[in-house]
């Protein structure tokens, strides 16, 4: 059986970045919620799985500090290509966001996460991304999820997933985080197939 960057290198080198399953061309949900946070261009920006996700480009355009994270190799290092000398500017992880991370990272201003966390279905794992995630987000920081909903498919890239509703996720968070818009998008990939998701923004919220 593949590790788990085995799988997703795999399935970054032998793929075209347009045929994937999880392609976005059409970012407006993601960049809808960034709209909501104030001085968003100005926050440092954690993508928890960023894959090859022309995001990437974007955000670092407007020169906004990036934290790139990927579990795959293969997809950061296609990344870096697109980007040119540009790259250098970015800090960049190779993490399994499960586990504690192997180095030292700035405070995150918005956690970004987009098909993510739904592929974590141990307990464990689950809850090692969430301490994760609390260990890391800045004081009133932000989380954006966007994951497959209740209606939405019960595999993806050939891996189980866990589907999510906004009361789980505020669940998980716990109450030191308000959640301030959430919808649901039903996203079609490139294979013409819809595929239901649900998107969340919460801020983290320091009681004195």
């Amino acid at each position: 059986m593949k590790t788990k960057n085995k799988h997703w290198d795999s399935i970054f080198s032998n793929s075209e970045d347009s045929s994937l399953g999880w392609y976005e061309k059409d970012l407006t949900e993601t960049l809808t919620l960034l709209g909501k946070i104030e001085k968003w261009e100005k926050s440092t920006i954690f993508i928890s799985g960023a894959g090859t996700s022309s995001l990437i480009n974007i955000l670092h355009s407007k020169k906004i500090p990036l934290i790139v994270n990927d579990i795959s190799l293969e997809a950061i290092n296609k990344v870096k290509a697109r980007l040119g000398t540009s790259e250098e500017k970015i800090d960049w992880l190779c993490q399994d966001i499960s586990q504690p991370f192997y180095k030292k990272i700035a405070p995150i201003d918005i956690w970004l996460d987009r098909a993510v966390l739904h592929f974590l279905t141990e307990e464990e794992n689950i809850k090692g991304y969430f301490e994760n995630l609390k260990k890391y987000l800045a004081p009133n920081g932000y989380v954006i999820f966007a994951e497959f909903s209740k209606k939405g498919v019960t595999k993806c890239a050939g891996l189980p997933i866990h589907q999510y509703g906004e009361e789980e996720l505020s669940k998980k968070l716990g109450e030191t985080f308000k959640l301030i818009s959430h919808f649901e998008h039903v996203y079609i990939n490139p294979q013409g197939d819809e595929k239901p998701y649900i998107y969340t923004l919460y801020q983290r919220v320091i009681f004195r």
